[in-house]
């Protein structure tokens, strides 16, 4: 019972943190209809940005810091690499997103080397006690501050001028175009939104136990694109659906692995792909999306 009461937590920690990463690919799909598959380069910057900076700049300014540097960094990549393309061309937007998460990584990569780096963040390996079962401190933080920051996301969504023009480019782009809304604003703010998500995750996807900040943790955040796809690319509750499922099944795939060793090692990993599969199966545009009607 206290193991799985440990791997549901896990879970939800990992579920919570992607769902910050998910709802990165949700807010730029919705304002222009394209995939970003540099999300991970941008989380790995961020926590980059973090982690050469916690020691001159101490903990949190080091991460406001990160925070506002990774959402530049995204505003950036949008207005100068991407505005002037025709935005109808998603699937050449989608490829550039790619071509810009290799230059990017590559270079993160070459900086961070073989190192591991430590964020600086204030809860170390500190665990708590629930029980018979001991939790690290940073997994209780991660569902806290990501359900905070969600939260705030979500009412931005709901109740900002912002969150009402993006939902209606996402509706119609023309129709709102023609009503006034600035459609290129609209979306580098939804880019810088995203950079901002990613920077935060990077913070908890390295946190004990895990080791810390490495060249591969951007291969680590693309997790989340199967939880962006299985709760719908333009449901943002669907993201949070997902990221929470996706997080669950990995965690029980690891606690388990051993009484699951015939399906080979590592099904943690594979996990997510394989249930985004299968959902998308029997339910093709997600768990919350909703089918698109065309009239021919």
């Amino acid at each position: 019972m206290n193991t799985a009461f440990d791997i549901l937590l896990n879970g939800l920690a990992l579920g919570s943190v992607y769902a910050l990463i998910a709802l990165g690919f949700v807010i730029i799909f919705k304002a222009s209809g394209v995939m970003n598959f540099a999300q991970g380069s941008l989380l790995l910057f961020g926590g980059y940005l973090t982690a050469v900076l916690h020691e001159h700049l101490g903990f949190l300014l080091a991460l406001g810091v990160a925070v506002a540097g990774t959402a530049l960094a995204a505003g950036i990549v949008d207005r100068v690499l991407l505005r002037g393309l025709d935005p109808q061309q998603h699937h050449i937007l989608t490829i550039l997103t790619i071509g810009v998460d290799i230059l990017m990584v590559t270079e993160l990569a070459r900086r961070i080397g073989g190192d591991l780096l430590s964020l600086g963040d204030p809860w170390g390996s500190d665990v708590v006690t629930l029980g018979d079962v001991t939790v690290p401190t940073s997994r209780i933080a991660s569902i806290v501050v990501s359900l905070l920051v969600i939260g705030v996301v979500f009412a931005a969504f709901r109740f900002t001028a912002w969150g009402l023009s993006l939902r209606a480019a996402a509706e119609d782009r023309e129709a709102a175009a023609l009503m006034g809304i600035r459609l290129d604003r609209i979306r580098t703010v939804a880019w810088c939104l995203a950079g901002a998500l990613a920077a935060l995750a990077a913070l908890f996807l390295t946190a004990f136990p895990a080791p810390g900040l490495e060249r591969t943790t951007a291969q680590i955040a693309l997790k989340a694109f199967p939880a962006a796809i299985l709760g719908g690319m333009a449901s943002p509750p669907g993201a949070l659906l997902g990221s929470l499922l996706i997080g669950v099944t990995e965690a029980l795939a690891a606690g388990y692995q051993n009484e699951l060793s015939g399906l080979g090692r590592g099904l943690g990993d594979v996990a997510p792909y394989v249930v985004m599969v299968l959902v998308l199966l029997v339910r093709p545009q997600g768990l919350l999306g909703s089918k698109e009607a065309v009239r021919v």
